[in-house]
């Protein structure tokens, strides 16, 4: 556990959200993530003078679901402003952001921890362009522009965070909203999320912040954690050696496991904010934005509760099964296909899901459809098919694309055994086969048990129902 005797720790994240849109947020460059270096730039992104900025509808759209989705007000009316810093990989000097009247502001997040409900503040979700990017080679650095301008959305917490591991898990959380709207493809590795976090420290019942210090550009849920935890473990060195905490942006460096100082870290003033002359103020009209409202999917915490109340699930089952929209979805047409909550969630969450990551295949192109798999449970159910044969038959579904466990079965002739004469017979055969087997278990030895059922189970070539040859072994076997 995560734990000071003297000084407690005090996070806040800034998440920055790469919005699913085809082009960038103020020009019609593409933003394909492959191309090749420099490809994706225009006069606008690049800032050339006389080119004119154009915000970009869908962008906007996506930064209100998400903002809706983190219990934001929605401003009426926000204003895009310029960011003015010089840095090589921002070609125009400055930044289109917004400041003082963001888009979305005010929200909440509740998330998980352990089992623990949570939650965190929202102190703002403003949209944006990102800057390009530098790549850096001994003594010189090569700038590609294909990011420049690309559409994002930066979510600012309030400092509510005290652990490390709760900085992770509300990360966790904001990308899975994310990638249930459809708003980001929340792609780590390549950059699509990106994640800065605001650390400091404070003597426990203090209500004072203490001085701020940025990590920045964390790719890793991983890296999150372990990052904040080296830092709340330097600045605490520093204090009690007597040294003042310096306001500055870092960067993790997940090799030697240690951040570093990248430079002092600029106040809001520094930035000379103002609303930039190309841009009218941003106006969401009241139709435009009850239409956005009302397509908003159910969110995960609501279809995590739901599952368990809905379907009786256990809180672990649940969990597995919303952690991504597309697996939830698919589980759902399993219930519905075979009206079996519990042997749904055991055959998605154990088979599939193992095949599926055995095969480095994602629900999406998932060769067995999720009505054929609820066909099966039914199957399973009804008792035409036992357990152990419903693994053939999932094998040969996975196999082969397209293929309905009846016709697997039909093939294959894997029909179970129900009738009780039928049964009667077999087990009859085997204990006639086992005379001394068969004495030495009505003289106590019930251990002996499982080896008739061995028998007659091999006799049926494994298609004989399994309860109903436990019951019928039973009686014959005691009469």
């Amino acid at each position: 556990m995560f734990d000071h005797p003297k000084f407690e720790c005090v996070i806040g994240l800034e998440i920055h959200a790469q919005l699913k849109s085809n082009t960038k947020m103020f020009s019609s460059d593409s933003t394909e993530f492959d191309a090749g270096d420099n490809q994706n730039i225009s006069t606008v992104s690049l800032g050339m003078p006389g080119a004119l900025p154009t915000p970009n509808r869908l962008a906007i759209e996506l930064g209100i679901k998400m903002g809706l989705a983190l219990g934001c007000q929605i401003r009426r009316t926000s204003v895009f402003a310029r960011k003015n810093y010089f840095y090589p990989d921002l070609p125009k000097g400055y930044q289109i952001s917004q400041y003082d009247q963001p888009l979305c502001e005010n929200g909440k997040v509740e998330y998980l921890l352990d089992g623990e409900l949570k939650s965190i503040t929202i102190e703002r979700a403003h949209l944006e362009e990102d800057a390009g990017k530098s790549n850096h080679y001994g003594d010189y650095t090569l700038l590609n522009y294909n990011r420049s301008g690309v559409a994002l959305l930066e979510i600012v917490s309030g400092p509510d965070l005290r652990s490390p591991a709760e900085a992770a898990a509300y990360a966790k959380t904001v990308r899975q909203i994310l990638r249930y709207l459809d708003v980001c493809d929340g792609n780590l590795e390549e950059g699509s999320m990106r994640c800065d976090c605001n650390v400091s420290i404070r003597f426990k019942g203090e209500s004072k912040l203490g001085t701020k210090v940025e990590i920045k550009n964390i790719n890793s849920f991983r890296f999150v954690e372990k990052a904040l935890e080296f830092e709340f473990d330097r600045q605490v060195e520093m204090v009690e050696r007597g040294e003042p905490i310096i306001q500055e942006t870092r960067l993790w460096d997940p090799d030697k496991n240690k951040t570093f100082s990248m430079r002092l870290k600029e106040s809001a003033d520094d930035y000379r904010y103002f609303p930039d002359p190309d841009l009218l103020p941003l106006v969401i009209d009241e139709p435009w934005f009850e239409s956005i409202k009302k397509n908003l999917p159910e969110l995960p915490l609501a279809r995590l509760s739901r599952f368990q109340t809905e379907y009786q699930l256990p809180a672990y089952d649940a969990a597995v099964l919303t952690a991504e929209k597309s697996l939830s979805d698919y589980f759902e047409k399993v219930v519905i296909s075979c009206g079996n909550p519990k042997g749904a969630s055991n055959w998605v969450m154990t088979e599939l899901l193992r095949e599926l990551n055995d095969s480095q295949l994602t629900i999406e192109n998932c060769p067995i459809k999720a009505q054929d798999l609820g066909a099966m449970v039914k199957l399973i159910d009804s008792g035409d098919i036992s357990g152990k044969m419903a693994k053939s038959v999932f094998l040969e579904m996975w196999k082969t694309p397209g293929v309905t466990p009846q016709q697997v079965i039909n093939e294959k002739g894997l029909v179970q055994v129900n009738d009780e004469s039928t049964l009667a017979k077999m087990i009859e055969q085997v204990i006639t086969a086992n005379p001394q087997a068969a004495t030495d278990y009505r003289s106590g030895k019930t251990k002996l048990f499982g080896f008739f059922v061995g028998q007659v189970m091999k006799v049926s070539k494994g298609q004989a129902n399994p309860e109903k040859v436990n019951e019928l072994l039973k009686k014959l076997l005691e009469s």
